[in-house]
């Protein structure tokens, strides 16, 4: 694996005075585009063809004849055949010759593969490199062992579908769309082979997925994506920041929940089930008197993440909760990166980054202020790996 000795020496040899911010042009990147021209740092998003509309045209950068930014925030976007392909030596070496430091998020670890990122890609990247494959459920050390070595709650494990006994969720990939969810949910055993058969016939999960699904009891209660920021630069204050809170919108799930319950009931069978693909986000602020859960739960993570995967967690990361009747947390997922919904930032940041920075103030602006600090601070290999 690349380590973080290799990524300072890479960086070392960058011109410190041209550092740009690259990320894959996907999942969250217009936030990191944004944030980065907030911070005057220059950004080049790494397109797919077909997908590179976003970034290429519509977010481009427009410039008067000063230079001045007058519209737009994506300053550069390299079209490529497909994402995977940023791992070609020659881009590799083109990221390097121009100054990149790259930006991970989930697009980045799907489309070009974890092992990949780990062991190929000789980009510095700002956060954790080590941290990246404990988001891969299928990995015997994933987050879920580190949510337990860190003492934070998360669903009870159902080890085998005949033990449910109250309402669980099965956790898998769509059998067609890989990158998205195939979970569904069931409180019995026969509910667990009705549901499954009818998914696997309909073509939305496969068998040998389903033997490798993880099921949980279902936490009845609201979710919250607590974006966080980790900073080792900080001193004199919290490393640890809270900087905003999102919720998600599914697809069919959402509109499901809309359709009064009788008129559910009449809906034919390849309807009954909903499908929980994530389609968007919003913003939401939790209770004060439960913040200081958040922070705790914030501070076990990064805590263990340093005791087991040196040098811990850096830069931006999700802890994805749910909260039930007795106002207890349980982290159900974990993104050791830019969290999925951090668009909700853009351009009006978030009430906790913006009342701790007193300005507005985004997941993707503090991964830009963070670069901006540790320039100023000499330090820029404490932030990348």
């Amino acid at each position: 694996m690349l380590g973080p000795r290799e990524a300072g020496t890479l960086i070392a040899q960058y011109d410190r005075r041209a550092l740009q911010l690259g990320v894959t042009g996907s999942h969250s990147a217009l936030d990191v585009c944004d944030g980065a021209a907030d911070e005057g740092v220059p950004n080049v998003a790494f397109c797919e063809r077909g997908r590179d509309a976003t970034y290429s045209r519509y977010f481009r950068t427009v410039r008067d004849g000063a230079g001045a930014r007058v519209r737009g925030c994506v300053d550069r976007a390299i079209v490529l055949a497909k994402f995977g392909d940023q791992l070609a030596p020659r881009w590799q070496t083109w990221m390097q010759k121009n100054n990149i430091v790259y930006v991970p998020n989930r697009s980045f670890t799907s489309y070009l593969s974890v092992e990949k990122i780990e062991n190929e890609f000789r980009v510095p990247l700002l956060g954790s490199r080590n941290l990246l494959r404990i988001e891969e459920r299928e990995e015997k050390d994933n987050y879920y062992t580190l949510l337990r070595k860190a003492g934070i709650s998360y669903p009870e494990h159902v080890s085998d579908p005949t033990k449910i006994r109250e309402l669980a969720i099965v956790k898998l990939h769509h059998k067609t769309k890989r990158l998205e969810r195939g979970f569904f949910t069931c409180a019995s055993y026969k509910e667990f082979q009705d549901k499954s058969r009818r998914l696997i016939k309909d073509g939305v999960i496969a068998k040998e997925d389903l033997a490798n699904a993880r099921i949980e009891r279902y936490v009845v209660g609201p979710v919250f994506n607590c974006n966080f920021f980790y900073s080792p630069l900080t001193k004199g204050a919290s490393k640890l920041e809270l900087l905003g809170v999102d919720w998600r919108f599914e697809s069919s799930l959402d509109g499901h929940v809309r359709i009064p319950a009788a008129q559910q009931l009449t809906l034919p069978e390849h309807q009954m089930i909903p499908e929980m693909t994530v389609v968007g986000h919003n913003t939401a602020t939790i209770r004060e008197s439960l913040l200081e859960k958040v922070f705790a739960m914030g501070e076990k993570f990064v805590a263990a993440a340093a005791k087991h995967y040196k040098p811990g967690i850096i830069g931006p990361f999700c802890l994805q909760t749910v909260v039930d009747a007795d106002m207890k947390f349980y982290v159900y997922d974990v993104a050791p990166r830019v969290g999925g919904g951090t668009n909700v930032h853009v351009g009006v940041g978030h009430p906790y980054g913006n009342a701790l920075w007193r300005r507005p103030m985004s997941t993707g602006r503090r991964v830009a202020l963070e670069l901006r600090r540790a320039l100023e601070q000499d330090a820029l290999e404490k932030i990348v790996t």
